[in-house]
């Protein structure tokens, strides 16, 4: 016997079982929360069948006192349909759901602080369950949020929904949309890589540019004259605090707003300069309860169900290397939201088209109601602003384009090359090199020699290879001036003293010799020939390029691989290369070369260890020319220019002991046996 005054909940356990006295009880929940509808009547409405009973018309005032504050009790039937809002409205609304939830999951297991943050990230993916896909799924709703809330606005636009009496709504709507790629903005940089770093330190430069208190605003915006832990701090907290109270104030009054003045009609079924949206008669009402809330229902389900299918199968969140401020990656980009201010800062000055014009653009647009004043909201009689929004989304594209790397940005070959085959996984681009299966990487140096000719016996070719390069026990071909001891060394020794010294690489693990690669590390083959193909490709730029890929032993689990590029420097002129003749007649890039003189001749360094003339002035570099089957070497100076003469004549040595300039780009990548990028 119950000691309340009414039945308790074990009380109906005992007297109809678990499964009734559950079931009924969450029909009552379903029923107050739905004005009347239990379980029963929601499965029918999905199923498209009638009403087995009526609802409860005592429940009815109860819920219509909340849903009345979010959604109206009735719409026009001729916006229920895909056409002409699309739901991207109410997907919208559940997005800023999504990445609550999903962002609050996620802030159990971060601490804003650069020591800790990356750690953060790393312990997400990989100890915490579920982690990778709880991320993955934040990140893609992020990003599917800007995008929808984006296409909302668009649709607003360009159906002239924005008209009297609709022009707070609309600006509401440009102050949302704001907000929203700004809270995504801040985001980006909480994984503390290497990616966001430097694509926030792109954005926030640009405060620094506001004439007279740039500095002032660069210390609000990042703590600090660089980002470090204040500037961490503030983005963690206008994501996670500031900017969502913003956002959720800005959205109630949107929804209001839409309440009051109800969704417009599409404009051909709407008579001209009239608003019939509130105005509807009884055989044109749709009750938001069931028909309107169960459609949406379905929306939701479909959405999350789309989401689920693309972080399991196709997206997942880039995460780089920790965050360096001493190390520039290569081809830094803003959020794809943003590419379109990157693109405009290619244009000029910092402050005019990373401030101002972005700043012009959403002025414009928030006062579009007051500039398109027309009664009419039919697309023939809105010509000229329709193709103002087409002009506008054009120009919105082109600039876009122009903000990805790949327009007016100049790099060199061998950059290009590296950057290409050990590219982090931003973007879901991953470079190849990243892709050999961890068992594959047998410790040792493979070069590109061993693919030429096939004919040809390639364990030939690396002995070849290696007596010229000056390892395997022979002297080699002296290339390069060693300013420690003054002597030429030889490019294997230059190629171990740049590995070893500037990039760190344990000497024990600089390999003696170069070998062929096994032939049970077919991927391995694969990213040589890559290498390879990618040298053909630039060779008018890299003359006599080879490539190098050494895997060394960094600790249990853990393997290094370095990539270089090996070849002749040539001569540049304006970004572009000299060429010339050789003996056989074939256009080749004009090489420079050392030049030894003789024994009263020695070089000398200045403080930055950059080549200076011998104390008998002479110059200590030439230039090898083929004249009439004559090589001519011609001086020239430490840029590489020709010296001339009081008469403006070049100065030619009767004799000179040449050497080629031997030029070496590198990069090197770590890679775990549990890395994702075997996958």
């Amino acid at each position: 016997m119950s000691l309340l005054p009414f039945p308790s909940f074990l009380d109906d356990v005992q007297e109809k079982g678990w499964r009734k006295a559950v079931m009924e009880g969450v029909d009552e929940v379903v029923q107050r929360a739905t004005a009347g509808m239990n379980v029963q009547d929601i499965r029918e409405a999905l199923r498209g069948e009638d009403p087995s009973r009526r609802p409860n018309p005592r429940l009815s005032p109860h819920a219509d006192g909340f849903w009345l504050h979010m959604r109206p009790g009735y719409f026009h039937k001729d916006v229920t349909g895909v056409y002409p809002t699309f739901r991207l409205g109410w997907l919208s609304t559940y997005f800023v759901v999504f990445e609550t939830i999903t962002g609050l999951l996620l802030m159990l297991w971060y601490t804003p602080s650069p020591e800790i943050a990356y750690g953060n990230m790393l312990d997400i993916l990989n100890n915490v369950p579920l982690g990778q896909f709880m991320r993955d799924l934040h990140r893609l709703g992020a990003e599917a949020m800007v995008l929808i809330v984006a296409l909302h606005m668009m649709r607003t636009w360009i159906t002239g929904s924005y008209k009297k009496p609709r022009q707070f709504t609309w600006f509401t709507g440009i102050l949302l949309l704001v907000f929203t790629g700004l809270l995504s903005f801040t985001g980006y940089l909480l994984p503390w890589d290497q990616l966001a770093l430097w694509a926030v330190t792109i954005g926030a430069s640009m405060a620094e540019a506001t004439p007279f208190i740039g500095t002032e605003v660069n210390l609000i915006v990042r703590g600090a004259p660089e980002l470090g832990a204040n500037g961490l701090l503030r983005f963690y907290l206008l994501h996670v605090l500031a900017l969502p109270i913003f956002l959720f104030i800005f959205t109630g009054v949107h929804y209001y707003k839409v309440i009051v003045h109800g969704h417009s009609l599409p404009p051909q079924k709407e008579n001209i300069g009239e608003d019939t949206a509130k105005r509807v008669p009884l055989d044109k009402r749709v009750y938001f309860i069931p028909d309107v809330l169960t459609n949406e229902l379905v929306w939701i389900g479909v959405t999350s169900f789309i989401m689920i299918i693309l972080v399991i199968w196709f997206y997942h969140a880039p995460l780089e290397n920790h965050a360096d401020p001493q190390v520039t990656p290569l081809g830094t980009t803003a959020p794809w939201y943003f590419l379109w201010i990157q693109g405009a800062l290619k244009l000029g000055d910092k402050f005019i088209w990373g401030l101002v014009f972005p700043g012009v653009v959403v002025g414009v647009l928030a006062v579009m109601p007051y500039l398109d004043v027309g009664p009419s909201r039919r697309y023939a009689h809105r010509r000229v602003m329709l193709s103002l929004a087409m002009l506008t989304i054009t120009f919105m594209t082109i600039l876009s384009y122009m903000g990805l790397p790949e327009f007016a940005v100049s790099t060199s070959a061998e950059t290009e090359i590296l950057h290409e085959l050990t590219f982090e996984p931003a973007h879901s681009h991953v470079g190849v090199a990243r892709t050999i299966p961890f068992d594959q990487l047998v410790a040792g140096a493979y070069a590109t020699v061993q693919l030429e000719g096939e004919s040809e016996n390639p364990q030939f070719a690396i002995v070849d290879f290696e007596e010229s390069f000056g390892n395997g026990g022979d002297a080699g071909e002296l290339v390069v001036y060693n300013y420690s001891n003054n002597e030429f060394i030889t490019r294997y020794e230059y190629l171990e003293s740049i590995l070893v010294g500037v990039d760190h690489l344990d000497a024990a693990d600089m390999p003696d010799n170069f070998r062929l690669v096994p032939e049970d590390a077919p991927v391995l083959e694969e990213v040589l020939e890559d290498l390879n193909h990618e040298i053909e490709v630039f060779a008018e730029e890299l003359p006599h390029a080879y490539g190098v890929i050494i895997i060394s032993n960094n600790q249990d689990g853990l393997r290094r691989a370095d990539l270089a590029i090996i070849w002749d420097g040539v001569q540049m002129e304006q970004g572009s290369v000299v060429e010339e003749e050789n003996e056989e007649g074939d256009t080749v890039a004009a090489e420079l070369v050392y030049q030894l003189l003789g024994q009263d001749l020695y070089f000398e360094t200045d403080a930055e260890n950059n080549l200076i003339l011998s104390e008998t002035n002479e110059p200590n570099l030439a230039f090898a020319v083929e004249e009439d089957g004559i090589t001519v070497y011609y001086a020239i100076d430490t840029e590489g220019e020709f010296m001339t003469d009081d008469a403006g004549n070049r100065i030619a040595y009767e004799y000179a002991n040449t050497r080629r300039e031997i030029r070496i780009a590198t990069e090197h990548i770590y890679l775990h046996e549990n890395s994702a990028y075997f996958d």
